[in-house]
């Protein structure tokens, strides 16, 4: 019986084989060196555990594989059709073209990031934003930091040190990903003082916690999730009378950053960051990427001498923005500040699309999907809008629905692994024994890729797309 080790052929013997040449071009003579190694090496220990010995072509393939898993992009672009507009797990908002286009510019070449024109001396990289914040929320001043987490430690650090910060019990939340709103305040040096019930707080509860130790009220708006039944809460625009007179700050965690009014898409009101400011509230926090519809930020607006506190923190450069987050924002804001948000942004274009316009989409995918073995049809179901934003809310879709039939052999299960292998992966959702794929959050031009992807995923023609032909 022939020795199944000697089979295997020698690393030298696979750099002489021309399709690993071209690995070598791709990677470097090392990196495959290393790989080459690796698979025989794997390949022996099959055998020693009673496998076959592979063929020449599989640890070709096996070395391929290896390689663009050890130096592929692990970040990378999917086809979101869950329906899920915000879809934190998919990286919330996607960007306008304008921002995209404004971040290539910014990491093409030099720019002004911190250099006054005028003067030609050193400038401030806040000075590229305010003037925007200022003109789309009314604020008197503004800043952007990372993150709305930063914003919020940053506005606490800055604010209330060593001081008391007044908080509704129901808001004393956690806001995902174990962020929690006293342990944020517990790393900024403010000491929480918790008031009202989980569903019930009313204004005297604030103005009975108040002493000469009070730095501010914080409102945590319950951007990701609900209370309902027997509640109450303070209006905004009271919470901010009642610290005007008593001399504290109001600080307002807004969360989502609606600039729109909701309502006109048939959805619940979100309070905007626009009414916010119009209230009097010292400081209002809200995320870039949320619906806002940016990048990744965290953006401040309010009065302009807490902004200026706020800015000269030491902690404002530890979570100060780079150059192309600042870019894209300013590129977003833009769009505010010309009134073409709905129509450019792909947040507010995705929450407009009607359902008879998605209904057209998801029947030409059905059209061009016959024929392949599963059950296709439109049917109508529901969006939402995610990201921690409008907890609840839906807005009505048509989506296309793909169901096993007695012939298929492959489950909906298995095609929705299949699809997540895919060039580039699309990502749909299992319901209801169906996999549905709804049009409102599938991009613009991306129609018919995401129906080549289907079609290679039902014919199992993905190995191409697992691991590059050497």
């Amino acid at each position: 019986m022939p020795d199944p080790y000697r089979s295997l052929p020698s690393v030298d013997r696979l750099l002489q084989d021309e399709q690993v040449s071209r690995l070598v071009q791709r990677y470097s003579h090392a990196a495959v060196v290393e790989a080459a190694r690796l698979s025989l090496s794997q390949a022996r220990q099959n055998i020693a555990a009673g496998q076959n010995a592979p063929s020449y072509d599989d640890l070709i393939h096996a070395l391929a594989a290896s390689l663009q898993h050890d130096f592929g992009r692990q970040l990378r672009p999917v086809v979101n059709a869950t329906g899920v507009i915000i879809h934190t797990n998919l990286g919330r908002a996607p960007l306008s073209q304008a921002a995209v286009a404004a971040m290539v510019e910014a990491a093409t070449g030099y720019s002004n990031l911190e250099y006054d024109l005028e003067s030609g001396e050193r400038g401030s990289r806040h000075s590229h934003l305010e003037r925007l914040l200022q003109r789309v929320t009314g604020a008197e001043a503004g800043m952007a930091v990372n993150n709305n987490a930063s914003a919020l430690l940053l506005a606490l650090s800055a604010i209330a040190k060593d001081r008391e910060v007044v908080v509704s019990r129901g808001q004393a939340v956690e806001i995902g990903g174990g962020f929690r709103v006293p342990d944020v305040m517990r790393q900024s040096g403010a000491r929480l003082v918790e008031v009202g019930t989980t569903n019930r707080t009313y204004l005297s509860d604030y103005e009975s916690a108040l002493t000469a130790d009070t730095a501010a009220f914080l409102r945590v708006h319950s951007s990701n999730f609900r209370v309902i039944g027997f509640t109450h809460s303070v209006e905004i625009g009271e919470l901010a009378a009642l610290a005007a007179r008593r001399r504290v700050i109001v600080i307002d965690d807004l969360g989502s950053g609606a600039m729109l009014p909701t309502e006109r898409y048939g959805l619940t009101h979100e309070p905007t960051v626009q009414e916010s400011v119009a209230a009097g509230v010292g400081l209002t926090l809200f995320s870039g990427d949320k619906l806002l519809g940016g990048p990744q930020a965290g953006i401040i607006v309010g009065k302009a001498d807490l902004i200026q506190r706020l800015r000269r923190h030491p902690l404002a450069r530890a979570v100060r923005m780079d150059k192309l987050t600042i870019a894209a924002l300013e590129a977003t804001l833009l769009h505010y500040a010309k009134g073409e948000a709905e129509s450019q942004v792909p947040v507010w274009q995705m929450i407009a699309a009607r359902p008879e316009q998605l209904e057209t989409r998801a029947r030409h995918w059905a059209a061009s999907l016959g024929g392949l073995g599963f059950a296709v049809t439109v049917e109508e179901a529901e969006s939402t809008i995610g990201g921690g934003s409008l907890p609840g809310e839906v807005l009505p879709t048509r989506l296309l629905a793909l169901r096993q039939t007695a012939e298929c052999r492959l489950s909906v299960a298995e095609l929705a692994a299949r699809l997540r292998k895919g060039q580039p992966p699309v990502i749909g959702r299992v319901e209801r024994g169906a996999l549905l794929l709804d049009p409102r959050t599938v991009l613009p031009g991306q129609d018919e890729t995401l129906l080549r992807v289907v079609r290679e995923a039902v014919s199992g023609e993905l190995r191409a797309g697992e691991a590059p032909s050497p």
